[in-house]
């Protein structure tokens, strides 16, 4: 492969990366918030919205509505998908452990794959297919500890984030010219409306608006913005695979700040996961050197 067909696949894999690591502070954060999921869903909206909304206009943006109308929907969807997903997120750490909820979010891969296949017709890798089966492996295992421990209800809430995660990175991947931020700053808004009835805003103390400062002014436009951008360079599939890095450094903050635990299926479950995150990185980087690095003799 060449390097200039290689760049963009690096690039690709940065931006995802370094968009998985800020977005694995998430679950901390709203932990430190210590308020209701609605007060944390509508400030963390608002706030990134706010805060893309400024990036926007002091880079000189002009705010414009795309012509064609297969972009202008798409974009709507992915306002309307990022939104909700914001909810669902605090929803579901507020209703069961944060090692579950990054566990199960693992999941996504599996829907991305499936509707990039059904609607995209984009071929999915065998490797690819056997990671998603061992997540899916995984996940279940911890939907069973969930159901021993009574935390059924944030699991499935957890589900439905990953089924939204996959049709999300897909349709961005259908969809590469979205611009990437006006359509994170909208989802801000969206989330800040789904939460405006049943939020209380104003009944928060200097905690919490430390931590929802934190999270919606810098924590979380970096992180969506940088994972959008990764679906420009890398197949939705491959693009959720590396939200499974959170399932590692999520509990790791929660529990060296706060000491939850995980219970012992989600830490089953989230091997399995693991492994296969693993066995899946190590097959793509052969494969990856073997493109570069032509055996000698080879034309």
């Amino acid at each position: 492969m060449s390097p200039s067909r290689y760049q963009p696949h690096v690039i690709g894999i940065v931006a995802a990366v370094a968009g998985v690591v800020a977005i694995s502070f998430d679950a901390l954060l709203v932990r430190l918030a210590e308020t209701s999921a609605w007060n944390v869903t509508f400030w963390r909206g608002w706030l990134i919205c706010a805060s893309l909304g400024a990036y926007e206009l002091l880079r000189g943006a002009r705010p414009r509505w795309p012509a064609d109308r297969g972009l202008a929907t798409a974009m709507v969807m992915v306002m309307l998908v990022f939104g909700i997903d914001t909810a669902l997120f605090v929803l579901s750490v507020s209703n069961t452990t944060v090692a579950n909820v990054v566990v199960i979010l693992a999941s996504s891969p599996f829907f991305a794959a499936l509707f990039s296949l059904v609607f995209l017709r984009e071929r999915v890798r065998r490797q690819t297919l056997l990671a998603i089966v061992a997540a899916a492996l995984g996940v279940a295992i911890v939907f069973a500890g969930g159901a021993r421990i009574g935390t059924s209800l944030g699991d499935v809430l957890a589900l439905v984030l990953a089924m939204l995660m996959g049709a999300v990175l897909t349709i961005l991947r259908r969809f590469p010219d979205i611009r990437r931020v006006p359509v994170v700053c909208g989802s801000g808004a969206v989330a800040g409306l789904i939460a405006w009835p049943f939020a209380h805003p104003l009944a928060i103390g200097a905690q919490s608006a430390a931590a929802l400062g934190v999270m919606g002014l810098v924590q979380m436009p970096l992180a969506m913005v940088l994972i959008a951008t990764a679906t420009r360079y890398l197949p939705a599939p491959e693009v959720s695979l590396f939200l499974l890095i959170e399932t590692v450094l999520g509990p790791v903050w929660v529990w060296l700040a706060l000491g939850e635990q995980p219970p012992s299926l989600t830490l089953y479950g989230g091997a399995v996961v693991l492994l296969a995150v693993a066995g899946h990185s190590w097959h793509a980087l052969r494969r990856q050197q073997r493109r570069s690095f032509p055996p000698a003799g080879h034309v």
